[in-house]
């Protein structure tokens, strides 16, 4: 019949429209930054194994890891909000290149103390901290360069692109280094580490120059550097300090579907991220599995990956306030079911559903982020975001591990759920500009 397709191309277009959104892709700059990115999201899960492993090997106390781990978390805030307003004055691929070197030479740091034999927990958590500094500088940089390498409409099949490869790493990584560290040693994991993130500087070279804007208009971003038409005039240099951080702040206040957005993930987060509960859970709800621990813990990162495989069904949706309502009260229908779970296929099952429904909220409340904010408080926008997505996960593993201790793991998983889901519904009642909010064309 005239105009009918072959079967091969309706099958190809199948695909395309099922399978994740390959179409920021097309734009050169940014298909370098994420091929890079292939490589760094193992190598950075390789140190981020090894860094315990080899605090446990020198104390064989897990105290002492939770220590090392804390201490990062404080450089993080401080130097994510601090980047955010730096990567808003300077030129951000200045930034990412001196960062990511940074970051390089901590690997190498890293490499000589455990090749060299140093024993010393003291020096790990100097290091790590040091590293946490540097991402914190580096990651608002970066994700406020994405809208200045993609067009709008592709802003969030570019996040779901970009966190599906760093949840490959979080998913592999460690399997990859449980596998390596008999046979190559701890040092040599640091060293990988190190020589991977030479990719990710090649990459970022090769980016144009991405200086902060003169304009003030969300309508000018995405393609300023890679599509059609005259960019807004580059704004020089400035210095940054304390106000810059508050004035991100305030714009935050200032627009209520931004603000709204991060009142949704600190709802999921905060109430329903029951992590702190898994080993708990692992030694009495399932004793007669031995992997059930790793079981648990990978579930979330794998069923985030499947949707980010299968982001191609939801990326070309405008309703990104919705969304991120279905898929926050989602994830406290799964959180509910994997705390009533009996088996541990189950319980996986669930967490995995949970581990989806939290990527599709992080890929629509990333988009609302970049094509709602102006392209001089992007940076700024992006280190509040760190804060709220690494913060809140922390407080809730106080929340739920001192809810566990006192009520029980299930009473206190189930309850979180529970919260989860009302609370974003009651949200979604008392703010329908939220609901009804469309991303533009």
């Amino acid at each position: 019949m005239p105009g009918a397709h072959p079967p091969s191309l309706r099958v190809r277009r199948l695909i395309r429209r099922f399978t994740i959104d390959t179409r920021p892709l097309r734009h050169p700059a940014y298909r370098r930054l994420w091929s890079s990115s292939l490589v760094t999201a193992v190598g950075s899960q390789l140190t981020a194994v090894a860094v315990p492993k080899q605090i446990y090997d020198i104390t064989h106390s897990s105290g002492w890891i939770g220590i090392a781990s804390f201490a990062g978390l404080a450089p993080l805030i401080v130097f994510g909000l601090w980047g955010g307003a730096i990567a808003d004055a300077f030129d951000r691929r200045k930034l990412m290149l001196a960062t990511n070197c940074g970051v390089a030479l901590t690997s190498i740091a890293f490499w000589i103390q455990a090749a060299i034999g140093v024993r010393s927990v003291w020096l790990l958590a100097g290091l790590m901290a040091l590293q946490q500094a540097m991402f914190g500088l580096n990651s608002p940089a970066r994700g406020a360069a994405i809208p200045r390498l993609v067009p709008k409409r592709e802003l969030a099949a570019a996040n779901a692109l970009g966190s599906t490869t760093m949840l490959t790493g979080a998913l592999f990584g460690p399997l990859l280094a449980g596998a390596l560290i008999p046979i190559i040693g701890l040092p040599t994991l640091y060293l990988i580490d190190a020589l991977g993130l030479t990719v990710t500087l090649w990459a970022v070279f090769r980016l144009p120059p991405l200086p902060p804007l003169r304009s003030t208009d969300p309508d000018a971003t995405g393609t300023d550097t890679t599509g059609p038409g005259t960019a807004p005039s580059a704004a020089p240099p400035r210095r940054t300090g304390l106000a810059d951080v508050i004035d991100g702040f305030r714009f935050v206040s200032g627009k209520p579907l931004l603000a709204l957005s991060f009142v949704v993930d600190l709802i999921a987060m905060v109430l329903g991220m029951p992590r702190a509960l898994f080993p708990q859970i692992a030694a009495t709800t399932f004793a007669s599995n031995h992997f059930a621990l790793g079981f648990l813990y990978a579930a979330m990162p794998a069923g985030a990956l499947i949707g980010g495989l299968l982001s191609g069904t939801y990326t070309r949706l405008r309703r990104h306030g919705l969304m991120t309502i279905a898929a926050v009260a989602t994830w406290g229908v799964a959180v509910t079911g994997f705390g009533l779970a009996g088996s541990l296929p189950v319980a996986c099952a669930f967490m995995a559903l949970g581990g989806a429904a939290d990527f599709v909220s992080m890929v629509f409340r990333s988009a609302i982020l970049q094509s709602t904010t102006p392209d001089d408080m992007r940076g700024r926008m992006q280190g509040v975001f760190i804060v709220v997505v690494t913060g809140g996960p922390r407080l809730a593993d106080l929340v739920h591990g001192l809810g566990g201790a006192a009520l029980g793991t299930r009473t206190a998983t189930v309850a979180g759920g529970a919260a989860v889901f009302v609370c974003v519904l009651v949200l979604a009642a008392l703010t329908p500009s939220y609901l009804r909010y469309k991303a533009a064309e």
